[in-house]
Order: C-alpha cells, then sequence, then structure tokens
C-alpha cells in the first residue's frame, strides 16, 4: 500500500458501529438516545449519519510498517480542513503511527452525527486498508476535539484504547454519561487515557482536574497527565506529542481486588437510588420519582439501564 502524506482520501467502507443507533446506544444517556429515536425514522437505528462519498480526509501513513503493524490514532480537529499537522509527521514515523483526520469535524459540526460517526468511519476505512495492529488504535483531538475524542474512548472500547487529550477534557457523570455497563467494565480494564495540556492554559488545566477527579468514581485509572512547560492553548508540539504517544501506549490494568471494589461500590449506590424511585413510583409520586430518575440517567448514563427506563416508562 502507499505510505507518505494524502489530502482530499475519499472512503467508501461503512460500518455498523457509526450506524445512527449504535452512536445513540453509546454516546447518549437512555433517555437521550430514546428521544432521538422517537423523532426518527422506524429504520433510523440501522442508518448512517454519513455519505462517504462526499466527504475527505487526510493521512499519513508512514514508510516503514512496524513488525506487527501499524498504531492508528484517529484525530478529531476543532477546525473544519482535513489536515494533517506537518511538525507531526516525522513523530508519526518514527512510532509507526498513521494518523487520519476528517474535513467538516470542526467544533461547529454537529457531535454525534457528523464528528463521532466520521472518526469511526476513518479509523474502520483506514484498518481495512493497511494492516494495523487492533490493540493500538487510538483517537485523540486538541481542543473542542479532544472533548469529542474522549467521548468516543469511553463509548468505544472495543476499537479504541485509548485516547490522547490535548488540551480538553470533560466530567464523566455531568457533561459524559457512561455508556453501557459492558463498554464501561471494558473501558476500565482496556483503556488508557493521556492528558496533554499547556503549562499556562489554565481554563482547560481547570477543565482536567474535574475531568480526573470524575475518573476515580468510574474505576478508570489508567490515566496519565503530562504538561508542556510554557505553553497555553496551542497544539502540541512534536516533542511533547512524542511524550504523549509514548505513554499512551504504557497500558497499566487495574488491580483486580481494588477494581471490584469500586464496582461493587458504584453498583450500591446506583440501586439505592434507583430503589428510592421505584419507591416514588409505588407510591404515587410520580413526578419526584421522574426527576430523580432525570439526575440518574445524566449521572450513570448506560449503567443505570435498563432498569432506570423501565421505571421511567411506569405508568
Amino acid at each position: 500500500m502507499a505510505t507518505g502524506l494524502f489530502k482530499d482520501v475519499v472512503f467508501s467502507r461503512y460500518s455498523d458501529l457509526s450506524s445512527s443507533g449504535e452512536l445513540a446506544r453509546r454516546l447518549m444517556s437512555p433517555f437521550d438516545a430514546l428521544r432521538m429515536q422517537a423523532h426518527a425514522a422506524a429504520d433510523a437505528g440501522g442508518k448512517q449519519t454519513i455519505s462517504l462519498k462526499q466527504e475527505r480526509f487526510a493521512m499519513y501513513v508512514p514508510a516503514k510498517e512496524p513488525p506487527g503493524g501499524y498504531a492508528l490514532l484517529v484525530f478529531v480537529p476543532p477546525w473544519d480542513q482535513a489536515e494533517v499537522p506537518s511538525r507531526w509527521t516525522r513523530v508519526l514515523e518514527r512510532r509507526g503511527i498513521i494518523l487520519v483526520t476528517a474535513a467538516n469535524s470542526g467544533n461547529d459540526a454537529n457531535a454525534f452525527d457528523r464528528r463521532a460517526a466520521l472518526a469511526l468511519l476513518a479509523a474502520t476505512n483506514v484498518m481495512a486498508l493497511y494492516h494495523v495492529d487492533p490493540q493500538r488504535v487510538y483517537v485523540g483531538g486538541f481542543s473542542g476535539g479532544s472533548r469529542i475524542a474522549m467521548r468516543l474512548a469511553l463509548g468505544y472500547p472495543d476499537l479504541f484504547h485509548g485516547a490522547l487529550l490535548d488540551a480538553g477534557s470533560d466530567t464523566v457523570g455531568r457533561t459524559i454519561s457512561p455508556p453501557p455497563k459492558p463498554l464501561l467494565e471494558q473501558f476500565q480494564t482496556s483503556s488508557r487515557l493521556v492528558y496533554l495540556t499547556g503549562q499556562q492554559d489554565s481554563f482547560h488545566l481547570d477543565m482536567d482536574s474535574h475531568s480526573r477527579h470524575s475518573l476515580a468514581e468510574w474505576c478508570i485509572t489508567d490515566v496519565q497527565t503530562i504538561l508542556m512547560p510554557w505553553v497555553s492553548h496551542e497544539l502540541a508540539e512534536p516533542g511533547a506529542l512524542e511524550r504523549a504517544l509514548i505513554a499512551l501506549e504504557q497500558h497499566h490494568p487495574p488491580e483486580a481486588g481494588k477494581l471490584e471494589a469500586c464496582r461493587a461500590q458504584l453498583q450500591q449506590a446506583l440501586d439505592a437510588q434507583l430503589d428510592q424511585a421505584q419507591q416514588w413510583m409505588q407510591s404515587g409520586k410520580t413526578d419526584e420519582a421522574l426527576q430523580w430518575l432525570r439526575r440518574i440517567d445524566t449521572h450513570y448514563g448506560g449503567l443505570a439501564a435498563p432498569r432506570s427506563v423501565e421505571l421511567a416508562t411506569q405508568r
């Protein structure tokens, strides 16, 4: 296969992972997913939100393929053009990492129907065209794109095994709802997050602090933070990028005992809140129960389903 820098790339392969139903199931809270499906056509669950013949991508493929196959970094930008940062290519070459990024996937684009879907389709097509090690597939982004990358890593741990968060992050249970339990548990055991932020970027450092603090509640421990000295809100320089990529591939599995204890504590807290909602429902306090369930849905997301949905639809 051809190597080097490519622009205006057109892909053709679709994936069930990028269907509207799967995007909703993995990236939205159950209540939000139900509302979306209620306003969609009956066959929307399997519908693709992207027409690939109209989309363009850019990618860089190193000249030398590593013995076990390339690593892959799907990059979500905050800008609209499909552009591989030129100062990054030497690092990608040394590390044997393919980078792919989509056009019209900037901060003004729809987070789910475009930005997330384009990233998933980019991964699908590159993995079909090149020998990619499936254990070295990552998603990353800069600024607002980094926030999308974090959502994708959490919702698709069966595809992405880590995320490079360059100056952008969110708080799990607040601005990101956790995915269904099997996906959350897979993320807890197999995925890694690397926060890469400028030391003078106080706004995003504060976001990172809240984001990292939230991870402990969700039993997520494989996390590393890298600060870039004398840098504000800027795209990572090559040296910082390389440090972050090396860190991304240094997976540290959680201690089994601590993980099980954390999961049990989390489940106990969730069950207590669902039990409270059920008691209100049974005693006729429907408004109180529904308000409580909406809070549960936002905070616990897919972890609370299907019981949260079943309670909310009781009459």
